[in-house]
């Protein structure tokens, strides 16, 4: 099977790196999608669809510009296409561009009704997918990108809160993430926690790693916190992500309980499963579904809302080690999140896709 695969992400990100695992069993050629060039990438990635040289494209995100090309690519050479998404696409841009949102539901429609196949990083997206005409999907959420024994992460632990001078007894809540600011939500990833730290004295330390936009508004929330109870250290290199996850006791979930935050799992909750850490989330099905026993479920409609973080801040006063340490001593049991699972159930996944549009 000859394999087109793109990224609309952009070459040498996350998404790139899931879709080579995803289809490494086949003779794949990626094609560079530039974010910045949008119809420029789009044109070239048509006139490689009309080239006649691969027998399925695969495409692991949403965007209209690579959608749009694969949707042509359809109907004009009858080419199929499997998409793979992590985001419910209509209300996903609708929240950046309200006044779009009955064109972007056209888009999301035509995008799974024109499909041979979708792959979704929930079950919920999949669920959505097929009820918008996608002849066939399957579930891949994805995977720790790191494996570490137990007594590699308890050194990584040590060394990092001795570090940052945080106590062995001191429970420690921590994200890590690209930290991008919104004005119309005053949020970015770690808002609610350092908000929630600051609501009332708590014993608790606060640890979210990260750089962007949202940096400069976080130093700003912490305050006379910032450096001694609330640690914001930046960016940090990836492969240093395992042992920053070890020190942290109780990693945090943040979603919006709506259209877009429901639909979600996040990649971080394979890296959270992989360190061993507990977690607290909104009540999104997913902190339902995949409750293991390691999970504390807040009240509240998104992580800006007033009652999550009192919550939260609530929650950061009275949990103990002791209780921390009985919740993750609990065995993870998500075999969802198994690399080489997902990778064989996608490679026969495609094979049935292209062998089904055969026969059409």
């Amino acid at each position: 099977m000859r394999v087109l695969a793109c990224a609309t992400e952009g070459a040498g990100g996350e998404d790139e790196r899931r879709l080579r695992a995803l289809v490494a069993a086949y003779d794949a050629t990626f094609f560079t999608f530039s974010k910045r060039e949008k119809r420029a990438s789009a044109i070239r990635l048509l006139q490689l669809l009309k080239s006649k040289q691969f027998d399925l494209f695969v495409m692991e995100g949403s965007g209209i510009a690579g959608g749009a090309a694969a949707i042509l690519g359809r109907w004009l050479w009858n080419l199929p296409y499997v998409v793979s998404s992590g985001d419910a696409v209509a209300p996903f841009l609708a929240a950046r561009h309200p006044l779009g949102k009955p064109l972007f539901a056209l888009y999301e429609r035509a995008l799974y009704a024109n499909c041979s196949g979708f792959i979704g990083w929930t079950p919920y997206l999949v669920g959505r997918a097929l009820s918008s005409g996608a002849p066939r999907a399957i579930t891949i959420p994805g995977w720790a990108p790191f494996t570490l024994a137990k007594e590699d992460l308890l050194q990584a632990r040590r060394s990092i809160r001795e570090r940052f001078r945080i106590p062995d007894d001191a429970v420690v809540f921590g994200i890590i993430g690209s930290l991008n600011w919104s004005r119309r939500y005053q949020y970015c990833y770690g808002a609610d926690l350092v908000r929630a730290a600051r609501l009332r004295k708590s014993p608790a330390y606060v640890l979210v790693v990260g750089d962007g936009s949202g940096l400069p508004f976080l130093r700003e929330l912490a305050g006379d916190q910032l450096g001694s109870t609330i640690l914001l250290p930046g960016r940090i290199p990836r492969d240093e992500v395992p042992g920053y996850l070890a020190a942290m006791d109780v990693g945090c979930i943040p979603q919006s309980v709506n259209a877009v935050g429901s639909f979600r799992y996040t990649t971080k909750l394979s890296e959270y499963r992989a360190a061993g850490l507990p977690f607290v989330s909104n009540q999104i099905p997913m902190a339902y579904d995949l409750d293991d026993g390691k999970i504390w479920r807040l009240p509240g409609s998104s992580p800006w809302d007033p009652k999550f973080i009192e919550s939260l801040s609530e929650l950061m006063t009275i949990l103990s080690m002791h209780e921390v340490a009985e919740k993750a001593r609990i065995p993870s049991s998500y075999s969802e999140f198994d690399k080489d699972a997902q990778i064989a159930r996608v490679t026969s996944f495609l094979k049935d896709v292209l062998a089904a549009h055969k026969d059409r």
